[in-house]
């Protein structure tokens, strides 16, 4: 029987086997090389999405992280995220969030966008979204990448301009019902001053009999009454005022400091009755002045001690801070460790007959008083709270150039 001839029969099976190995060592070789370019790609690709000024996270749809550029780590103070829960991460949640623009990708297998709000160092901030799927060879999403855009500023810089608008509308709306308003008003007053005037020629004709008495009694009252609530619409009026815009303001340089030990001064009838110390003053006295209208800021100061006076209740105690910030700003802080505000409310503060005092004591233009009047300081106005613990405002105002 022939046998078949076969390669080592030609060239000995020790060559075969060395040449076996030599083709083994090449493909290695070659593999070696392709997994360096593989890297230095995945190297070059990593170097890109670390470059992007997004948060940049690819998630699989068990919502579990696969990978995150630079970004992602110094933004969520996270060290490691791969493989841990997104919602938990970024929201410190046991379920997905509802509103999360991954599942609505997931659910059409297409590009989805949205807004978010996430709680980062104690602070509300605004992403946008931009869930992407990232599909297998058979079009099926298999993870989904997501952008996120920190859009935190330009939400303020909206709120505010948004703000502002109204401030204005608002401002014109009130000089034409304040100019309205006063000249009836004054026609009242007027008229029950003339009365006061008179009565004392008629309480001699109404004689000094007891329904007299009675009746001059009532009137004396009346026009009181007239008189006092004239007076309080007058100061709703000078409120209102402060909203429309001014002509030519007259500034003058102002030593902060100064304007707040005389409104304390002012305050001491009504602090001696508080224990001792409940307002603190740390003031810096190296702060340059600042350029306004004493009379309103003192308004503005004023208001707010009066604010954490209602906010302490005779219990807690208020700090009021001056300093000097990134040589321009001159900052005025009144701390207070009241009640707080509830967040619902903190957007609404500066809004004009906003109030959460019972009717009768206040109607809500302090605060929208306050804000117009740094607003037309070219300065600004903030609040920090939290309910139960207390209120920060602070107030900032260019200093002068004197």
């Amino acid at each position: 029987m022939q046998k078949t001839t076969k390669l080592e029969d030609l060239i000995g099976f020790g060559h075969t086997k060395l040449g076996f190995f030599g083709e083994v060592q090449k493909k290695v070789q070659e593999l070696q090389a392709s997994n360096r370019e593989l890297e230095q790609k995945r190297q070059e690709i990593q170097a890109i999405l670390d470059g992007i000024t997004d948060v940049i996270v690819v998630v699989t749809p068990d919502y579990r992280i696969q990978s995150v550029n630079q970004l992602f780590h110094s933004v969520f103070n996270v060290n490691t995220a791969e493989n841990l829960l997104c919602h938990k991460v970024l929201r410190g949640r046991n379920h997905p969030c509802p509103e999360c623009p991954m599942q609505k990708a997931l659910e059409t297998n297409s590009l989805n966008r949205g807004l978010s709000i996430i709680p980062l160092n104690g602070k509300n901030s605004h992403f946008e979204i931009t869930a992407s799927p990232l599909r297998d060879k058979n079009g099926h999403p298999e993870s989904v990448l997501l952008l996120m855009r920190d859009v935190t500023m330009e939400k303020e810089y909206e709120a505010k301009y948004l703000y502002t608008e109204k401030m204005a509308t608002i401002g014109l709306l009130a000089a034409g019902v304040a100019h309205e308003i006063n000249n009836p008003l004054a026609a009242i007053s007027g008229f029950a001053e003339g009365i006061k005037r008179r009565m004392p020629a008629l309480d001699k004709c109404l004689g000094s009999s007891q329904s007299c008495r009675i009746l001059a009694d009532d009137f004396h009252e009346y026009i009181d009454t007239i008189l006092t609530e004239c007076n309080r619409c007058r100061e709703i009026v000078k409120n209102l005022l402060t909203f429309s815009p001014r002509k030519q303001p007259e500034f003058l340089a102002i030593d902060i400091n100064d304007l707040i030990e005389d409104i304390v001064k002012l305050l001491h009838h009504k602090l001696k009755h508080l224990p001792p110390g409940t307002v603190k003053l740390d003031l810096d006295r190296s702060i340059p002045y600042v350029r306004g209208i004493s009379a309103e800021l003192k308004q503005v100061i004023l208001n707010l001690i009066l604010n954490a006076l209602d906010a302490i209740k005779s219990k807690g105690a208020i700090s009021i801070h001056t300093r000097f910030e990134k040589d321009r700003w001159i900052i005025i802080s009144v701390q207070d460790t009241g009640c707080g505000i509830p967040e619902k409310n903190i957007q609404h503060l500066f809004e004009p007959f906003f109030t959460t005092k019972p009717v009768g004591q206040g109607i809500g233009v302090g605060l929208s008083t306050c804000y117009n009047i740094i607003h037309q300081h070219d300065g600004e106005i903030n609040v920090i709270s939290q309910e139960g613990k207390g209120s920060t405002f602070e107030v900032k105002l260019p200093h002068s150039c004197d």
